[in-house]
């Protein structure tokens, strides 16, 4: 632990699930830590108390990544607050399915403003605060590298787009010392895709392992991408899947 002492993180979508689990680890490696959140103030502060009981300092920042302006704000806010910002983890993100003929414009235009655009934006403001030794960390999915079901037209050209923006970023920052990197996860127990929920067993299925993951897994994959052990990686996918998909 305290491979992160000294650093300041910002995670999007951080109050639940993988964002929430990342904040904690960050936390017990010695980081700063901001969250975004949309709604469940307090669920955010509960995160945002665990961090700070790891000794380090804690933010929640409701921020809608829909509004481009609002992701824009929390880079912000970060700075003012924390006076730098040395990782920013992308995991914020919507997930719907639609067959194709079914998918409405307001649909799409949504999967892009949030699973997309609120990246980019966040990526290229937080870009700009970084020095030497920066961390960018997409929190992608296996569905932006294969589509093994239908009704993932919006979904998975959104992860698509993301771990496309993923290799293009780490060319444009790679000479600034800054990393970029993607985790795409396969089934992870959470709140929104539970290991008992009714596609479970399927899911499952699909792994090598047989099970699903845990936030906590995906989380480590996190710690080592924002850690200087991981200085020589970048423009890298990491799958964290229990094999799914080999």
């Amino acid at each position: 632990m305290g491979h992160l002492k000294n650093k300041v993180a910002l995670i999007t979508g951080g109050s639940r699930g993988i964002g929430a689990a990342i904040a904690r680890r960050f936390a017990k490696e010695g980081a700063d830590v901001v969250i975004t959140y949309v709604d469940g103030a307090a669920r955010a502060q509960q995160v945002v108390a665990d961090v700070k009981a790891a000794g380090v300092r804690g933010l929640a920042i409701r921020a809608d990544a829909v509004d481009a302006a609002a992701v824009q704000a929390a880079i912000a806010q970060t700075r003012r607050d924390f006076d730098r910002l040395d990782i920013l983890v992308n995991n914020a993100g919507i997930y719907t399915t639609a067959p194709l003929t079914e998918t409405s414009d307001e649909a799409f235009d949504r999967m892009v403003a949030v699973n997309v655009r609120a990246p980019f934006v966040a990526a290229r403001e937080a870009a700009r605060l970084m020095g030497q030794g920066g961390r960018i960390i997409n929190i992608g999915s296996l569905l932006g590298e294969s589509v093994p079901f239908p009704g993932l037209t919006a979904y998975s050209m959104s992860k698509f787009a993301l771990a496309g923006m993923t290799r293009a970023w780490a060319r444009d920052l790679g000479p600034r010392g800054i990393t970029v990197n993607i985790i795409q996860p396969g089934p992870v127990d959470t709140e929104l895709n539970p290991a008992n929920g009714p596609s479970s067993e399927a899911q499952k299925g699909f792994t090598v392992l047989g099970r699903f993951g845990t936030a906590e897994e995906v989380a480590a994959a996190a710690a080592y991408l924002a850690s200087a052990e991981a200085a020589f990686v970048t423009g890298a996918t990491i799958n964290v899947t229990g094999g799914l998909g080999v």
